[in-house]
């Protein structure tokens, strides 16, 4: 576990409502059909010259948000390259505040991570090695507000296998079990109604408002892998997946509003967008 604290001074306080959205981004490659893990696959290990362009439309798509939860990103290797995706991400959209977790460094051949991009300032940063046989799984937590009124937000994506989720959404329920109001949100690998969610839900107390949004594959979604789940203290305006098929996945996005003890003027960084 790495714990960093970037915030000097007060704490940053909260605004009503945070427009959330998770999205798989799959290091920037569009895929609009099952041929194309194999005709492009290449694009995983090689340079690409629509990376860039494509980026560019994810950033327009999550410009519009609060707090951004990406999977499958590369901080800076041979194929993205050597571009840090969550800054360029965070600078292109606008965002003042982003934070990145690299989970596989492979040298230059790969830099696997998530990230967060944000319109406020997190008063922590916490990186969580997830449990696993095979290493390369991680929890970025992010805590926000006064210690004493704190929203903890926990970007995931989870494994591949049963058992391994299980584990680790075990983990995460001990990271949050003392906090009241709680985001987590990801890839987490599987649906609604699984043992993995209902046993995080049963722990934590986390709920999903809407079960059942497919967001895999993007161009014709049949599974709901991609999820935000809240705690009961935060009431859920609007829930929906987008329709922008950027990726193989489609982002899932969320409106929620704070209880007022959380509430306050966002501490730094540019107005919203309406």
């Amino acid at each position: 576990m790495v714990s960093l604290n970037p915030t000097q001074g007060p704490a940053p306080t909260l605004p009503a409502t945070l427009r959330l959205m998770s999205f798989n981004i799959q290091v920037g490659i569009e895929t609009r059909y099952y041929h194309q893990y194999f005709t492009r696959g290449w694009r995983h290990v090689l340079p690409d010259a629509g990376r860039v362009p494509n980026l560019r439309r994810i950033a327009e798509l999550i410009s519009r948000f609060d707090l951004v939860g990406l999977q499958e990103l590369d901080a800076g290797s041979l194929r993205s390259g050597f571009v840090d995706q969550t800054a360029f991400l965070a600078e292109t959209a606008a965002f003042p505040h982003w934070y990145h977790q690299t989970n596989r460094p492979l040298g230059r051949l790969a830099q696997h991570s998530n990230g967060l991009l944000s319109r406020l300032q997190a008063r922590a940063v916490i990186e969580h090695r997830l449990p696993g046989r095979i290493p390369g799984r991680g929890a970025l937590m992010l805590r926000f507000g006064p210690a004493q009124a704190e929203l903890v937000v926990v970007l995931l994506h989870l494994a591949l296998s049963q058992r391994a989720r299980l584990n680790q959404l075990a983990y995460v329920a001990e990271q949050i079990a003392d906090s009241d109001h709680v985001i987590v949100m990801g890839d987490l690998n599987c649906h609604s109604r699984s043992p993995e969610l209902a046993f995080l839900c049963a722990e934590t107390g986390l709920r999903e408002p809407l079960h059942d949004l497919p967001t895999y594959p993007s161009w014709r979604p049949a599974r709901n892998i991609d999820h935000i789940l809240v705690s009961p203290s935060l009431t859920v305006d609007s829930a929906e997946v987008l329709d922008a098929p950027l990726s193989d996945h489609l982002p899932m996005t969320m409106a929620v509003r704070l209880p007022e003890a959380l509430q306050g003027a966002i501490a730094e960084g540019p107005v919203r967008a309406g």
